[in-house]
């Protein structure tokens, strides 16, 4: 059984052949070299191996389902057309080597169901994930590990996942998913260091608030932190940001914990 360091440092150090970025932009390479959009060849392509990878965890995707869902036709002979063009695309992006009847080893298909095998590709989504996951464990008894572990996380968030698939709706359940794991690794790493350094947690707060103004979390953080270092004035600005932001979004006050944090600034 591998300690937390170990696992941490393991997985930090494990190299694949294929690496994917989702966060802030999509970017494959393989073997060290990145490829461009050109490489696809279709833009529907590129579409196909995004699903497969928004849909990873799913034990199978019918064949039906993804040409619904991404080519959206009435003829299904010409949707599955498309997708067998598409599909043939991707296999000849990721495995140029392959020999014509041999088995895929990136996708795989059961009968008319198809899935993204990902044991051999890093992918920056699932390793927030890991990385959220192991830090949550060290919270209890590795402070400074959870710490270093926690900073990985913010690290691999460059931004929303595949931007270019915005007005997508199979992406928009991953994307807010891995938003909100990014708001809360901000959250947890502001809490751990509030007391010993905090400017660098009103950095962080204000980061999450980058992120979702309405995020009401990081606007105490910011409040308490700018009372450790004695600026009462800014933390009542934050208060007032807060309100107003949170009135303008949802019609809604603070949460009582947010109102009591603010009473202790103005000495009540």
């Amino acid at each position: 059984m591998f300690s937390l360091q170990e696992q941490y440092n393991n997985y930090k150090n494990s190299e694949s052949g294929i690496r994917v970025y989702t966060l802030g932009k999509f970017e494959m390479i393989i073997n060290g070299i990145a490829l461009s959009d050109k490489d696809w060849g279709r833009d529907k392509t590129l579409q196909l191996i995004q699903f497969f990878i928004t849909n990873r965890h799913q034990f199978g995707l019918h064949k039906e389902i993804i040409i619904d869902r991404i080519w959206d036709v009435d003829d299904i002979d010409q949707g599955g057309r498309d997708f067998k063009v598409a599909l043939h695309g991707i296999r000849k992006v990721m495995e140029p080597n392959r020999k014509s009847r041999t088995e895929a080893s990136y996708i795989s298909r059961q009968g008319s169901t198809y899935k993204l095998e990902t044991e051999n590709i890093w992918i920056d989504a699932d390793a927030l994930d890991f990385y959220v996951k192991l830090g949550n464990q060290a919270l209890t008894s590795k402070k400074g590990l959870a710490i270093e572990i926690f900073n990985e996380v913010i690290s691999l968030y460059h931004g929303i996942y595949l931007p270019n698939r915005m007005y997508e709706d199979w992406s928009a359940a991953e994307r807010e998913r891995l938003q909100i794991q990014a708001l809360n690794a901000y959250m947890v790493l502001a809490e751990l260091i509030v007391d010993d350094n905090p400017r660098e947690c009103i950095r962080l707060a204000q980061s999450a608030l980058m992120i979702d103004n309405t995020w009401e979390e990081a606007y105490r953080f910011q409040m308490q932190a700018y009372l450790q270092i004695g600026n009462r004035p800014q933390a009542i600005k934050v208060y007032k940001k807060c309100v107003e932001v949170l009135d303008r979004e949802y019609g809604i006050d603070p949460l009582p914990e947010t109102k009591r944090i603010m009473e202790v600034i103005l000495g009540k």
